[in-house]
């Protein structure tokens, strides 16, 4: 009876080995999905409830803040605080040690001066992705905009050409070799989250006025991190009337992966 005990136990073990390892390559479960989180733009307003719903999903949270002070008088004690800023390189690479993924929803301060566009949405973002590259980060989720690619957009001429910039920033990321995924809001509001319909499409096309709350996206964002569907993939974003989105891996997987760059 022993062999045979022994026999049925190592079978049971086989088993057990072989399920972890379904796990650990993303394919039976969110396991291999990362767990140390860094986010730049933690005290924006996307931002915030961005941290709040991480720290609420059990990730570890990092933030990447000028001022660690004023920003834990917003985002308090649960976070760690790294001291760091996007346009300074040589501040990066501490802040990207240990993290599995970066979350980045920066943006320009003002159309001229040392916040504009072509700084924070495309300096700003290629510095932090050659950042994430050579700290082996696994995954980077940026909040872009939708309208990137129409260049004769109102808001270029109104805010230093930030879709512009903001395209240039895209493409620095796909360039970096870091697995992403770039999430493309309309209109941010700060309506209630959780109250519409997702919709996720490609293309930039041309549209009416589409909308969506800034906690909404912080949502697409953590789920972004969980699914391997979500990654090499570029997509714009609104919600319309109806009930929230549940299953989030066949919302990934019905969008179409970004050429190589």
């Amino acid at each position: 009876n022993l062999p045979m005990s022994l026999t049925r136990r190592s079978a049971l073990i086989g088993a057990c080995v072989l399920a972890l390892g379904a796990c650990s390559t993303g394919t039976g479960g969110l396991s291999a999905a990362p767990k140390t989180v860094l986010v730049a733009g933690a005290t924006g307003r996307t931002g915030t409830p961005l941290v709040a719903q991480l720290l609420a999903e059990g990730y570890t949270v990092r933030v990447l803040v000028r001022d660690p002070a004023k920003a834990r008088a917003v985002l308090g004690e649960q976070v760690t605080y790294l001291t760091g800023d996007v346009t300074d390189p040589a501040t990066l690479a501490p802040a990207m040690q240990g993290a599995d993924a970066v979350i980045s929803t920066i943006g320009a301060k003002g159309a001229k001066g040392p916040g504009r566009p072509e700084v924070i949405d495309y300096m700003g973002v290629k510095n932090l992705a050659s950042a994430a590259s050579a700290a082996g980060v696994r995954h980077f989720v940026l909040v872009s905009s939708r309208a990137v690619t129409q260049e004769d957009h109102p808001l270029n001429r109104m805010f230093g050409d930030v879709l512009k910039w903001k395209l240039q920033g895209e493409n620095a990321l796909r360039a970096s070799g870091v697995p992403y995924t770039i999430i493309r809001p309309g209109g941010l509001t700060n309506a209630e989250p959780g109250k519409s319909a997702f919709v996720l499409e490609q293309g930039d096309k041309v549209t009416g006025q589409t909308t969506i709350a800034r906690a909404d996206v912080a949502t697409i964002c953590v789920q972004a991190l969980k699914y391997p569907e979500a990654r090499n993939r570029t997509f714009e974003t609104h919600t319309v009337p109806g009930s929230p989105s549940t299953d989030w891996r066949a919302k990934f997987a019905g969008l179409k992966a970004d050429p190589s760059p």
